[in-house]
């Protein structure tokens, strides 16, 4: 009988990502392919480092001593741009690294996200701009991971994670309102529609199957007293009363929870996450993750209104992540 990937988190993740490929990204720009698949095949058995998205991918993986008889609960698949022969480093570095890993997709050139609906992903991660705005223009969940000089703590076994709310767990409705009408108007129109749920946005469906792990979590605790939940949600917002109801409200129409809401009424988010730490961060808005990648490692959610060409999120700027996946034998992002 195939293999299920029904009833399980599958996370998608570009080596990019991953790991640290700035090396071999730098090969290929200067030198060209040629050069940059035999310093791939020289380099083969030098595993690569950690990249941004690594402590968040360990540390989920790590949730998977939670599974019953079933099988895992989180399944991760490389979703890559390089070649077989190129991509043969980064499985490698994954046994290196002993992360759970086993599953990949390696196209010489071409991205694989088209892949993630019949993997049932939740969520696809990349440091290729191109890619994440394709994939987000198909209606699929993914997310630009951006460069961060964050330094984990190797020591701290929980995982941690913070999303904003508009434009990434619910939809952009609300976000029209303020960029056609202003805050007044913003706050009016969530007041007047307090009991009506927000439709959901691009990671409400991952924030549902990180629920489903909190659940076990807690079923764990309910069975060994000495348990200690290692899993925090936390929604870090711009949003302010009156305007505080109408997420909570949707979160429970949604069947959903988180453990910590941060309402900021515009308060820079940098400082925030600074202190909260969480080992990854979703936000729509390019703005709010200059100030916040700094502290942990973050991801843009291309989504929405703010992020049209002529919307608020592109007029913020920021320049794309360093790309490290090539053509041909490429590094995963171009």
């Amino acid at each position: 009988m195939p293999y299920s990937l029904d009833n399980r988190l599958v996370v998608g993740i570009a080596s990019s990502a991953l790991f640290d490929l700035a090396a071999a990204d730098d090969v290929f720009r200067n030198h060209g392919e040629q050069a940059y698949r035999k310093y791939q095949e020289d380099k083969l058995t030098e595993p690569l480092g950690p990249g941004v998205a690594f402590p968040f991918i360990k540390r989920l993986l790590s949730l998977n001593d939670l599974s019953g008889g079933d099988g895992p609960l989180v399944e991760v698949v490389i979703l890559s741009r390089n070649d077989p022969d190129t991509g043969l480093r980064v499985m490698r570095s994954v046994e290196h690294h002993n992360l759970a890993i086993t599953r990949a997709i390696f196209m010489q050139g071409k991205s694989p996200y088209k892949f993630m609906p019949v993997l049932h992903m939740a969520l696809f991660l990349s440091a290729n701009r191109a890619d994440v705005h394709e994939a987000t223009s198909r209606g699929l969940p993914a997310g630009l991971v951006l460069p961060s000089d964050y330094v984990d703590d190797t020591d701290d076994a929980d995982l941690r994670i913070a999303f904003d709310f508009d434009g990434v767990l619910a939809d952009d409705a609300s976000e029209r309102v303020m960029q056609a009408g202003g805050l007044e108007e913003f706050h009016a129109h969530e007041r007047a529609n307090t009991v009506t749920p927000h439709s959901p946005g691009p990671l409400a469906g991952f924030l549902r199957e990180i629920n489903r792990i909190q659940r076990r979590e807690e079923d764990r605790r309910l069975e060994d007293p000495t348990y200690r939940i290692r899993l925090h949600v936390a929604i870090v917002t711009a949003r302010s009363a009156p305007s505080h109801e109408r997420p909570i409200s949707s979160l429970k129409a949604w069947g959903v929870t988180v453990n910590d809401v941060f309402f900021l009424g515009g308060v820079d988010k940098g400082p925030v996450i600074g202190v909260l730490r969480p080992h990854i961060f979703f936000d729509d808005q390019q703005a709010n993750l200059t100030s916040t990648s700094p502290m942990a490692p973050s991801v843009h959610i291309p989504y929405g209104v703010v992020n049209l060409p002529s919307g608020a999120g592109e007029a913020a700027g920021g320049e794309p992540a360093p790309h490290a996946e090539h053509a041909g034998g490429r590094t995963d992002d171009q």
